[in-house]
């Protein structure tokens, strides 16, 4: 079965339109250790909503796990790093306000662990954002 994940980035760090003009890049520099079991648990394959945070604060596209996890270059430490590629941006961007709004979706990871920059996402949540996208 699919996994589903939600990745957070500061568009000013790393917008999804770049992750579109690269076409695949490397999911580094997460030093939390949950967040990096999250990493760790991802399966190539696995979809993930792409989340600006900071500015913006929207779910703005999907991507996809291209390389299941590996130490990360980046760290000293045990840390890893997964490969993501672009799916595709999503028709339009769904704020963070809508999500929490939504009764389904107010019950999201990102929510009761706000500071971690990768959460998983249940199938059901995943679905209900592309909805929201598409209207």
């Amino acid at each position: 079965m699919r996994g589903h994940w939600l990745l957070k980035s500061e568009p000013s760090a790393y917008p999804f339109d770049r992750l579109v003009a690269d076409q695949r890049t490397t999911w580094d520099g997460v030093r939390n250790f949950e967040a990096r079991n999250n990493l760790r648990a991802m399966k190539k394959g696995d979809l993930c909503l792409y989340y600006h945070s900071n500015e913006g604060k929207a779910v703005v596209g999907v991507a996809r796990v291209a390389r299941e996890a590996y130490p990360d270059p980046t760290a000293k430490e045990d840390f890893s790093a997964v490969d993501i590629e672009p799916v595709r941006p999503l028709a339009r961007p769904v704020p963070l306000d809508e999500l929490r709004s939504h009764r389904v979706l107010r019950n999201m990871v990102i929510f009761r662990r706000p500071r971690l920059s990768v959460t998983p996402v249940t199938p059901e949540e995943f679905e209900l954002v592309l909805a929201l996208a598409k209207k």
